[in-house]
């Protein structure tokens, strides 16, 4: 009787795979979660971003202007999306976020080349992200010698070679240090909300199934929505709690810089929070455990440090991964926060990324209240 058994290890395994075939939830997520991880990491995380958004101000019409301008769109690095005549319409664009570089090539600058005169061409980078700028700025070295040797020919060779003929100013907006911590300090602060207030909130409901306190909150007169708010804004008032701490941390110990309203984002981080908390409120009432629950929590939170431009460049990963990006609440709180802080963004223009979170908390919502009347049938 005490000797090993191939059959009762058999049945043990049968049994095993039995009950690990009727927790569904769980088999999906064990299966979903590689490939997600397969998808993400192996097609949409790119280092090395191309092909970035630039606002040309071109305010000379000569030959040696275009072929500057056509060197940098052949690296790749830069995709000129706008062609203005006027400076102060291309840094609202940089202060919105919509271009990551500015080119500011000078009146006349053609005829100042052939006179010697040595102009100057300004590149405006949005630096609130340093990884997403960096290549392409590196790449100026190598195109600087390069951009105008086919023109400089002839009579004008004699401008050829070292010193060049032209100067190339680079000024790097809201990071001119390129720290990083500048970029990664102010993200912390929403991917360690969205875990935290999904997680919480998600294990509210669940543990109370599991603890059998459920049929008691039923057995109450307390409407679906009542329940809802009254379970949620105990977590609003932790997600401030954490807030406060890691704000803390990020102006005494990181010295991030606060050049934006911080009422302006207290009142915009609320949206976050509540947001995050029907995600978790929605996942408590579909998980029929606390383990279901995490798993659940954690497939949400994946895609959304990934994809959201929290840990690479967001306008590296293709169009697809863009999309999916655009829809989590992480990748608009991440441009709010960093525009806050760094840039000192106003509320217009932050509202093209608070509209998404906006629509994201109704949606969440009311999905979560219809799953809670079905819970209630």
């Amino acid at each position: 009787m005490n000797r090993f058994s191939i059959n009762r290890c058999v049945a043990i395994f049968i049994k095993e795979f039995q009950q690990m075939m009727r927790d569904r939830l769980t088999f999906a997520m064990a299966v979903a979660i590689p490939i997600a991880q397969l998808i993400m990491f192996g097609y949409a995380i790119n280092t090395d971003p191309k092909g970035l958004p630039t606002v040309l101000v071109n305010l000379d019409q000569g030959t040696l202007s275009r072929s500057f301008t056509a060197t940098l769109q052949n690296t790749g690095y830069f995709r000129i999306d706008y062609n203005l005549k006027s400076e102060v319409e291309a840094d609202s664009l940089v202060e919105n976020g919509k271009v990551q570089f500015m080119i500011v090539i000078p009146p006349r600058f053609t005829e100042k080349v052939v006179r010697g005169e040595k102009p100057a061409i300004l590149i405006s980078a949005d630096a609130t992200d340093p990884s997403a700028a960096g290549n392409a700025l590196a790449a100026l070295s190598s195109i600087i010698p390069l951009a105008l040797k086919a023109d400089l020919v002839g009579p004008l060779q004699r401008l050829q070679g070292n010193p060049q003929p032209y100067e190339v100013r680079v000024h790097k907006r809201y990071n001119p240090e390129g720290l990083s911590r500048y970029n990664i300090v102010p993200g912390l602060i929403g991917t360690i909300l969205t875990m935290t207030m999904i997680m919480l909130t998600s294990l509210a409901m669940t543990r109370e199934r599991e603890r059998g306190t459920m049929e008691n909150l039923l057995a109450t007169p307390v409407r679906p929505a009542e329940v809802m708010i009254g379970k949620i804004l105990p977590y609003v008032v932790i997600g401030y709690i954490q807030l406060t701490v890691i704000m803390s941390a990020a102006f005494i110990i990181f010295d991030v810089p606060m050049v934006g309203s911080l009422p302006l984002l207290l009142s915009l981080i609320g949206i976050f929070i509540m947001a995050n908390l029907a995600v978790g409120f929605t996942f408590s009432t579909i998980a029929k455990n606390q383990l279901q629950a995490m798993q659940m929590t954690f497939f949400f939170f994946l895609p959304s440090i990934l994809l959201s431009g929290f840990m690479f460049p967001f306008r590296a990963m293709p169009v697809w991964a863009q999309n999916i990006g655009e829809v989590l609440p992480l990748t608009h709180f991440l441009r709010i926060v960093r525009g806050i802080l760094l840039k000192g963004n106003s509320a217009q223009q932050l509202s093209q990324e608070l509209w998404p979170m906006v629509i994201f908390l109704f949606v969440a919502g009311a999905i979560a209240l219809k799953r809670y009347r079905q819970t209630l049938d």
